[in-house]
């Protein structure tokens, strides 16, 4: 690299954007399996796995994403455990992303009408069955536009792996700005390529909400 801001450059950061959205990925579909069981956890009958997951979800949500990250990297490392920056980035924002979307999924589960509850509890249904059958589809429904309004901030948080040297997006844009020396330019289209990433998620997650909020409308008693 080198001179001025060319071609090259610019396939670089597309590069860069590319891991930004495998990472996304990587952390939305790992964040999203323990996320589920943490929601589940939530709403256990049994008191302590209700007490194990909200410490967890608390723990998480209280430190900051970069502290989990560097824990993730550097942290293993001092005790012989050695992992890739990919390895370390996907890991810390999986368990970063579970204790949110577990939370957000745990009120939607929760926000499913009561009488539904009952419902299903007078067809004698066991606890499994009442969830599979009647609540889980109508609480997925519910959480939709909230979880793809956070995708956007999976997509934002993903900048901050670029401290354990993985090079996304973010991480793109210091190497060529550290070779360019023009940081204006560089990070405008940084800005301006997160920008075309978040923005059409934020309106399918408030075309998704009007959309539930017509729904509910319809469904009110008169």
């Amino acid at each position: 690299m080198g001179g001025h801001l060319n071609i090259n450059h610019l396939m670089f950061l597309g590069q860069g954007a590319l891991w930004t959205i495998g990472l996304s990925l990587i952390a939305l579909i790992g964040g999203g399996i323990v996320g589920f069981v943490i929601a589940l956890a939530r709403i256990s009958p049994l008191k302590s796995v209700r007490l194990a997951s909200a410490i967890y979800v608390q723990l998480i949500q209280g430190t900051p994403l970069l502290v989990i990250l560097f824990l993730g990297y550097f942290g293993l490392a001092a005790i012989g455990l050695k992992v890739s920056p990919l390895v370390a980035a996907g890991a810390s924002l999986t368990l970063y992303v579970a204790a949110y979307l577990g939370e957000i999924w745990r009120g939607c589960i929760q926000s499913v009408p009561k009488p539904q509850w009952e419902a299903a509890e007078g067809l004698a249904l066991s606890r499994t069955q009442r969830m599979v059958k009647v609540i889980l589809p109508q609480a997925i429904r519910i959480a939709t536009p909230p979880t793809v309004g956070f995708m956007v901030q999976i997509i934002k948080n993903t900048s901050l792996a670029s401290v354990v040297g993985f090079v996304e997006l973010m991480r793109s844009g210091q190497i060529v700005n550290n070779s360019l020396f023009e940081p204006f330019a560089i990070y405008a289209i940084i800005a301006v390529t997160y920008f075309a990433m978040c923005y059409p998620l934020s309106l399918f997650s408030q075309r998704l909400e009007r959309r539930m909020g017509r729904g509910r409308s319809n469904l009110a008693p008169a």
